[in-house]
């Protein structure tokens, strides 16, 4: 069997006011060895901002792929066989599904400065998930990837 093209793939990125801040905490890491010379403070403001940058960039390094009929959200791997209809979220219900909603089960590639999302329910008995929660910027074009459709884009 050849396997198919990617029908879709996000990163979700950090957004750029946490590079603003990563740069803020390389300069908070720089002066508080500013009193112990020059060089120490260097190695403050790289140090800091170095970690920052791990930070940030290894959190917004989730990514989003439907492939080969399967759908690869961080770390889970599933087939669309498996999945049942796409249900497309906006704002007030992301966020509702992120809290009070929320079940315990649920795999949730969830990030908070992404508003809207994807709620996608597991059919496979097997699997004690209930669903997946997917945060993206473009719940449409995912809903329609994992329907199988062409996303319109």
């Amino acid at each position: 069997m050849q396997l198919t093209a990617e029908t879709y793939d996000e990163r979700l990125t950090a957004p750029r006011s946490w590079w603003v801040i990563t740069a803020l905490v390389g300069i908070a890491g720089g002066l508080i060895l500013l009193p112990l010379g020059p060089l120490p403070m260097l190695g403050g403001l790289i140090g800091a901002a170095a970690l920052a940058a791990v930070g940030v960039s290894s959190y917004g390094s989730a990514r989003i792929r439907v492939v080969a009929d399967s759908l690869v959200a961080g770390d889970a791997k599933l087939p669309l066989s498996a999945l049942g209809a796409p249900e497309i979220l906006d704002q007030e219900e992301a966020r509702a599904w992120r809290s009070h909603k929320a079940d315990p089960r649920a795999f949730m590639l969830l990030r908070s400065y992404v508003p809207t999302a994807v709620r996608v329910p597991i059919t496979d008995d097997q699997d004690p998930t209930p669903y997946l929660y997917l945060s993206t910027r473009n719940p449409e074009a995912l809903a329609a990837a994992l329907q199988g459709s062409p996303s319109g884009d």
